[in-house]
């Protein structure tokens, strides 16, 4: 046996990132999964064809990646490595270098995985601004629109050789489908649509009709060319989106302003964004005010304005005001990053439609091949029929059972609603769950920041021991280590009032009832009316005070000391004000809206009541869970929140809807997510899921009713080869034109 060489160590597996020239639709995707799945020492495999990605484990001493790469080119696509940046052009991303084939000959030059080009972008830098007739399938559409005509032109010249130039037009534009389905056959998918396509053009040839089989090729690539046409147009609005962060900063280092690259930007750095220009990174602003334009991202229209401590987002326009901003992510995981990364996995997540078009394609081929092959033996053998004729429509059946409209249908339409919600500020997770939103039969609200402003203030202090400022002093002392949003307005009161908070010990926190510490000697409470009557009696006067400040819609804590009441203290947080119209809107949709809040129900119901919605209040993190479970019993249930509490009953639900502004909560905890503070994007999300689930419904209608009608047509007799296939390729229009349509979605 021979021994190791120490100059060429064994590789350990390799985790390699393809982008994949040419994969834009899910029968792509399908396949390339199975060249994967057929290749030894290949794990992990996942196919991305709306970021047209392969990614992988690769143990090279299985099968080299030059020969991976060969098998996917074999399929008619081309696999470039991606080096994500990494500055050594001789290795890729693992840190390996390029190893050799069985043959010995090193294979990394001839496919193209030199990673100068490939290693800074999402999409094939070759194709970058690309017109349509000088991508690959737009050259094969216009080879084979020349040959077909030329064919023609033989016609009026030397008829006897037309019908040649029409066999050479068919041969020409046949053959490199013909090597794709004896790629395909090999690897395991041998009911591929260019197996159908081959099989019916040669027929028409042996049947004498060629002009009619070049057709038949030029037609299918037109087709070809449209899914790809689609599957770019629906790309466009998320690589737009990359294009948003600026390119370049004004890093500040020793009170100067230096340019520099905006991916080189480090967390922790400051940076100035002057007026006009476009925030470099998410951050946290430290010096300056000013409105930004966060549109671009959010989709927020009106301008809003920020100050110190206020967070801003990558691409972001900064309108006036000079600021001066922390750097608080790096570019490869800001807002806008993140957003992409989300639609471009979302595939992943299949809704029931896609799943079962999915299924349902890998049974049509065989089948349509079982009933053309029927077609054909039956009538001549049992029935005397003409074996010409019958042989023609079994091709024709042939070419109507192209399945490429079929499967498009809906990853084209998920697609382009995925990439219409992202770009308006709308980020869902998946096709499933755009699928499940239109579906809904309750909304459970959660209250604070979601159905309110999430900006509550004190309104009332009522000192029941000693003076308002020593109160509101200890409370806010306690509170002061807290990160909930009535916690955060006892210790802005204070600090408006410019009074200093008191040092702290053994603090902690009673989930949804109260926070307590030590605060000189003091044992120090500030809790809910209900913590406090359990621990202490009120007089009839106090209780009467709690009762009117509830009733107005303000939530009532008790300061307590060792047990006795000093002080109550009201917040109150005002409704947002989009939020009794998205109440209406849903209810016009249809959906019930239901409240839920640990907030007493006094003031629960003061703000439902204003709102237009039920309600469900004094409620615990379990309860809401147990409401949630509840509600689904009569139907699929959605909770929205602002994805860092009620973490329980947003997984729980269907759907659970995050509204936080962008925050790593927000895009990271739920199924969707509002980047626009504004409760009206639930309306929205539901309106653009019921429009998508519509499109593939007319994309279903369009693709199967164009075949029932040329189904019936051929076998009468009435169409021939070349209308068959314009079954699919119409079809194929029709559904690519439909599902851009959804690019245009606006939210209300």
């Amino acid at each position: 046996m021979s021994q190791p060489n120490p100059n060429n160590p064994t590789p350990t597996p390799s985790e390699l990132r393809y982008f994949v020239d040419g994969m834009d639709c899910a029968d792509c995707a399908r396949k390339i999964e199975t060249v994967v799945s057929r290749t030894p020492g290949a794990s992990e495999g996942k196919v991305n064809f709306t970021a047209q990605t392969l990614a992988l484990t690769l143990d090279e001493t299985c099968t080299p990646r030059a020969t991976l790469e060969r098998n996917i080119r074999a399929l008619g696509y081309e696999a470039k490595l991606k080096a994500d940046g990494s500055p050594n052009p001789a290795h890729d991303e693992t840190g390996h270098e390029h190893h050799e084939d069985h043959d010995g000959h090193d294979h990394a030059g001839e496919t193209d995985t030199g990673h100068g080009e490939a290693s800074h972008d999402h999409h094939d830098p070759s194709d970058e601004g690309k017109t349509w007739y000088n991508t690959k399938q737009g050259r094969l559409v216009v080879i084979s629109g020349i040959l077909l005509i030329l064919a023609y032109g033989f016609g009026f010249l030397e008829p006897q050789l037309a019908n040649w130039g029409y066999i050479a037009a068919t041969l020409l534009g046949t053959y490199p489908l013909a090597l794709k389905a004896w790629a395909g056959i090999r690897f395991g998918d041998p009911f591929s649509i260019n197996t159908l396509v081959t099989i019916a053009a040669v027929g028409a040839i042996a049947i004498g009709q060629a002009p009619e089989g070049a057709v038949v090729v030029f037609f299918f690539a037109i087709g070809e060319l449209l899914e790809g046409i689609a599957a770019g147009r629906a790309r466009a609005g998320i690589k737009a989106l990359a294009a948003l962060a600026p390119k370049t900063a004004l890093v500040l280092e020793n009170g100067q302003a230096r340019e520099v690259p905006a991916e080189s930007l480090k967390v922790g750095q400051l940076v100035r964004v002057v007026p006009g220009a476009r925030v470099p990174a998410d951050g946290t602003i430290m010096t300056g005010a000013s409105s930004l334009d966060d549109s671009p991202v959010t989709g927020e229209s009106v301008p809003v304005d920020k100050t110190i401590g206020d967070t801003v987002f990558a691409g972001s326009i900064n309108t006036d005001g000079s600021l001066e901003v922390r750097v608080d992510k790096a570019a490869s995981d800001n807002t806008i990053a993140r957003i992409i990364k989300l639609v471009e996995e979302a595939e992943d997540g299949k809704g029931q439609t896609a799943r079962f078009i999915d299924r349902f394609s890998r049974y049509w081929t065989p089948g349509v091949l079982v009933v053309a092959l029927l077609v054909t033996l039956v009538p001549p053998l049992l029935l005397n029929g003409e074996w010409h004729t019958w042989l023609y429509k079994g091709i024709s059946l042939i070419l109507i059972g192209c399945p490429c409209a079929l499967v498009l249908s809906v990853p084209a339409a998920i697609t382009s609603g995925l990439s219409s919600g992202a770009r308006r500020g709308l980020l869902i997770k998946g096709g499933g769950v755009l699928e499940t939103i239109g579906s809904i039969k309750t909304i459970a609200f959660d209250k604070t920041g979601t159905l309110t402003a999430g900006k509550p203030r004190v309104t009332d202090i009522i000192a029941l021991q000693g003076n308002e400022s020593d109160v509101l002093r200890l409370a806010a002392g306690v509170e002061s280590s807290s990160n909930h949003p009535l916690a955060k307005a006892i210790v802005d009161e204070a600090k408006a009032q410019k009074l200093g908070l008191p040092t702290v010990t053994d603090a902690k926190a009673i989930q949804g009832q109260a926070a307590i510490g030590n605060i000189d000697g003091r044992n120090v409470a500030v809790g809910s009316p209900k913590y406090a009557a359990e621990r202490t009696s009120f007089s009839s006067q106090v209780s009467t005070q709690i009762s009117t400040l509830e009733q107005s819609g303000k939530t009532v804590v008790v300061l307590l000391e060792n047990d006795q009441a000093l002080a109550l203290i009201a917040i109150r947080d005002e409704p947002r004000d989009d939020a009794r119209q998205a109440i209406s809107d849903l209810k016009a949709l249809g959906i019930s809206s239901v409240m839920l809040t640990g907030d007493n129900a006094r003031t629960g119901k003061a703000i439902a009541d204003t709102l237009g919605l039920d309600v469900r209040a004094e409620l615990m993190p379990e309860d809401k869970l147990k409401l949630i479970t509840e509600f689904k019993k009569q139907g699929s249930v959605a909770m929205i929140g602002d994805g860092i509490n009620d973490a329980p009953a947003l997984a729980a639900s269907d759907v659970g809807i995050a509204m936080g502004g962008g925050t790593d909560v927000a895009l990271e905890t739920a199924n969707a997510a509002l980047l626009r503070n504004s409760v009206m994007g639930v309306v929205d999300l539901v309106r653009l899921s019921r429009a998508v689930m519509g499109n593939i419904r007319q994309n279903i209608v369009f693709a199967l009713g164009l075949k029932a009608i040329f189904l019936v047509t051929t076998m009468l007799g009435l169409t021939n080869l070349w209308m068959a296939i314009l079954s699919d390729t119409g079809a194929t229009a029709l559904v690519t034109a439909n599902a851009l349509r959804l690019l245009t979605f606006k939210p209300r």
